[in-house]
């Protein structure tokens, strides 16, 4: 028990240790790792609340009321519903209901809608690309940097350099690009799983305004295609 807390306190000392060994480039990989993990854990709460994983079933029942010729109880079925495959359905439904709206028109609304209800699935993606990026650049200017002060201090001591101190100075200069990468790791396995994530939802919402626009009422159908000719 005594050895366990005395490694438990010994760690924030030793990343602290770490920070001060590295300089301004671990400090900057530090703040990004913050940025980072702050991104993730967000990114996940957004998903959840847009339905991500949810696998769509109140959307595939409105469809199939939708194909029954009940459109009524289709959109009854998405009421209320704020995933982003429930709202796809229900703006795709709506269009082929506007008067206002042809067939083409409809098509275009609706595809309108797609692409704003994937940007936002796709919102905040930009910053962990960033990170997979820059985590390992900035690794390798902190390692740069500080071989070249290494090597400089070696340059100094002359005929009595210690070989000890200059290895010292690699392995603290190496601690940067460790870091880099121990952030961009993290970082592009997080980014890979949300790109799954939205590739998915693009497949399910693509599905599901093809079934909408081939399965509508034919007293639907017939009012937009008559207008668009």
């Amino acid at each position: 028990m005594e050895a366990t807390a005395q490694i438990s306190g010994a760690l924030p000392g030793r990343m602290f240790d770490a920070l001060v060994l590295g300089g301004p480039a671990m400090w900057a990989i530090a703040a990004l790792s913050v940025i980072s993990l702050a991104v993730i854990i967000w990114k996940i709460w957004d998903l959840l609340a847009a339905g991500a994983w949810s696998g769509g079933a109140h959307s595939q029942a409105a469809i199939a009321a939708w194909a029954a010729g009940d459109p009524d109880g289709a959109e009854a079925a998405l009421a209320g519903r704020r995933s982003l495959r429930a709202q796809l359905a229900r703006a795709a439904m709506a269009s082929l209901r506007d008067p206002q709206l042809d067939w083409a028109g409809a098509e275009a609304e609706t595809g309108r809608v797609a692409r704003d209800l994937l940007a936002r699935a796709r919102s905040g993606l930009r910053a962990l690309e960033l990170a997979v990026v820059i985590g390992p650049l900035l690794g390798l200017l902190g390692t740069v940097a500080g071989m070249i002060a290494a090597f400089r201090a070696l340059q100094e001591a002359g005929v009595q350099a210690d070989p000890a101190t200059l290895a010292g100075g690699i392995w603290e200069a190496l601690l940067t690009t460790a870091a880099g990468m121990a952030v961009a790791i993290p970082a592009q396995i997080a980014l890979s799983g949300f790109d799954a994530v939205v590739d998915r939802l693009r497949h399910d919402m693509e599905d599901a305004a093809t079934r909408i626009f081939a399965r509508a009422p034919a007293t639907l159908t017939e009012r937009p295609r008559a207008a668009a000719e």
